[in-house]
Formats: C-alpha cells, structure tokens, sequence
C-alpha cells in the first residue's frame, strides 16, 4: 500500500494536518489504534480546549470552525490569575489586546469529531483504524510502516502525532526530555448560583491548583490539580462532597456549586522532542511538545505545528521537489522550534515558581503578580499574543 504521506494519530492535530492537505494531490493514510467508532464519533473526555484568535483562523480554514454548534462555543473575555488568598491577582483583559475576546472554549470531544467530520470527506485520506504500528524501516526515498495485522504501508513522508506518550518517537530513535510532575489533574463541571462573567480564573493555592473555564450559562468547568494521594481521596467524593469542596476551594466567588456530568482525571506529564524530525519523518502536536496546561497553549501549539508542517511540505510539492527532504524537514523543525521552546521554556518557569510552597516563593510569586499587573505594557503583549490572527 503506497501513499505520499503515512500519518500515525487520528486526534486532533494528526487529523488536521491530514486536512491541511486537501487538493493537494498528495495520497494520505492516517493510522489509528483506536477504533472507528471512537474517531468519528469520541466520547466527552471532559477538556475543554481555550482556542486563541490564531487557532480559531487555522480551525476556520480547515472547515472545523463552521462545524461547531454555536452553543458548544462559550466566549473567553478575561482572565485571572491569583496566589492563594492574596487580594492581588493579575488581570488580562480583552481590551488590553483591542479585541472583545481573549479567545473561545470548545470541548475536545467537539473538535475531534468534526476533525474527523472533515476528513473523512476527503478523495485523498485513506483511514486505517482499529491497528498500530509495529515497526519503521527508513531506505532510499521512502519509509515503510509495519502494522501490526501484517500490512505494510509505504510512503515518503511519515508523520507522528501519536501522543505525548508517542511509541513512533522512540522507533524513529527520537529522544524527549520528559517531566512527571507528580500529580494529577481532575475536569469536571458544575453549576454555581453567581455569573462568571466569562473570565477564567487560575488559582494557585497552597497544595493545590484550581482553574475555572467559563462556559456558557452558570456553568463552568473545574480543572483541580492534587497530588496523588489527595486526588484519590477527592474523587471518592460523592457529588455534594465535591461541590462543597470546590465551593470552598474558590472561596465562595462564585455561590452555591452544584455538580453536573462526569469526572474525568489524568497524570500531568510534560514533554519536549530532542528533535520535530527524523529521516524521512516530523513529529507533530503531542508527540513533539506536550505542554502543561496551566498556561492553555498545548491544542494551539499543536495547530501551529501541524500548519507549518503542511507548510513546508506543500511548497516543497508545489515546486516538484521531494517532500520527504532533509531540506523540507528541516525548515519546519527551524520554524516550530522557534515557536515552541520559547513558551515551553516559560510555563517550566511559571510551575517552578508557583509550586514551590517555601515562604520566600510565596512572597516573590505575590509580589510578581502585583508588579505585574500594574505594568500595562506586559498585560498589553500577553493579551496581544491570545488575540492575533
């Protein structure tokens, strides 16, 4: 089985760069473990994804945007950020980047099917679902892909965006600093009897993080970070339990809290690629930066990336030159390093300072938060970089 482009991941930035490649002319396998069903139609995960200005222009020109329905789309206004019970918080407002949003929360499970949606329409996208990958061999012009049911699938360019946890990455003998941070991380939603306003808030409190995502209505979703052992006394909470325990985590700012749907946790593990290629292979999404989400930039990096990939291989294609080049590859790695290490390398400063629960911390972190938010022009540079197209 022979195609152009042998891409590994069916989630949102393997299938979006599959997109990217309509019309092209290109032939584009994706590869899946999962199976069908689970694409095209993915269960509610619980993430609610905070999409900048720039991931929602890349979402409408793959025809994802269109797809949403309006009341799964809840506006970003503000954002908030405050250490423990310290009245000083640093505000981003809109306005500060001239816009009357910061961005757009959508569900994940959202996104990921009318990724799929879009996809699955397309002459040049062959699927193949419900099988993994078993073995890479790299010779010549082209690599060959091993699935584990004994197919063979040939191409000149393959593609890995299986996952932060990526089992292509390590077969390309590709290394990645990874990082456990030792705790893990709960998303539920609940209702409160106070307006949101749509301004999400990132509490860093003392043993523990908690951000409120402002969906639309008195609903919001809760993403609590604790560690281990605290997060298996929280999730044995029955739902009034919880509610109270949220309700007195926020310190009563937003009313009575009620429960609403399931609970969904996850361990936080932070990764970043030795390298976004390989020979005759690109890592994308995930697989070459997966992102804390403390600072929400990991879907949007993930977007950025699979478009400059796309990038740079339609022009190689355009131009009748090989689209598995090291040429090619390389000017995607330039470009999406460049990008990525600057933000990575930040939320690495931000969780070191945050979580550390010495009283000197405490103070520098409050005392930063202050200065900060009274320095206009930083306020202005963050709220600019959310609200550029």
């Amino acid at each position: 089985m022979k195609f152009d482009v042998v891409v590994v991941g069916a989630g949102p930035a393997g299938l979006c760069f599959a997109r990217s490649l309509r019309d092209s002319g290109l032939s584009v396998a994706v590869v899946e473990k999962q199976p069908l069903e689970a694409i095209a139609d993915p269960a509610f995960d619980g993430r609610e994804i905070a999409l900048t200005h720039a991931s929602r222009r890349i979402l409408e020109g793959l025809g994802l945007w269109q797809a949403f329905d309006p009341d799964d789309i809840s506006d970003l206004r503000d954002a908030r950020i405050s250490d423990g019970d310290s009245a000083h918080a640093l505000q981003i407002s809109a306005r500060d980047g001239r816009s009357e949003k910061l961005g757009w929360l959508v569900p994940n499970h959202v996104i990921r099917r009318a990724a799929w949606q879009a996809v699955s329409t397309q002459d040049n996208v062959e699927l193949v679902a419900g099988c993994g990958v078993q073995a890479v061999a790299e010779g010549g012009d082209g690599v060959t892909v091993s699935l584990e049911d004994g197919r063979h699938l040939s191409a000149r360019l393959l593609v890995a965006a299986d996952s932060r946890f990526s089992q292509l990455r390590r077969m390309l003998g590709v290394g990645a600093r990874s990082r456990d941070h030792g705790v893990r991380m709960m998303v539920c939603r609940f209702r409160h009897t106070r307006p949101h306003g749509h301004v999400a808030w990132e509490w860093f409190d003392y043993g523990h993080t908690l951000a409120l995502l402002p969906l639309n209505g008195n609903l919001s979703s809760a993403v609590l970070t604790l560690s281990p052992a605290e997060m298996e006394r929280t999730q044995g909470m029955d739902d009034v339990a919880l509610a109270a325990d949220l309700q007195r985590r926020m310190r009563g700012r937003l009313g009575e809290v009620t429960m609403t749907g399931s609970r969904h946790v996850y361990p936080l593990v932070s990764v970043y690629a030795d390298s976004f290629v390989a020979r005759r292979a690109a890592l994308i999404g995930d697989a070459a930066v997966g992102m804390h989400p403390v600072t929400a930039h990991g879907f949007n990096l993930g977007l950025q990336g699979q478009e400059r990939l796309a990038g740079a291989v339609l022009a190689a294609h355009r131009s009748g030159a090989d689209i598995g080049a090291d040429a090619v590859l390389a000017r995607y790695h330039r470009q999406h390093h460049a990008a990525a290490l600057p933000i990575y390398a930040a939320t690495r400063t931000v969780l070191r300072l945050y979580n550390d629960e010495h009283r000197v911390a405490r103070v520098l972190r409050r005392a930063t938060l202050r200065v900060a938010n009274r320095v206009a022009p930083f306020r202005r540079a963050i709220a600019a970089h959310l609200t550029q197209a």
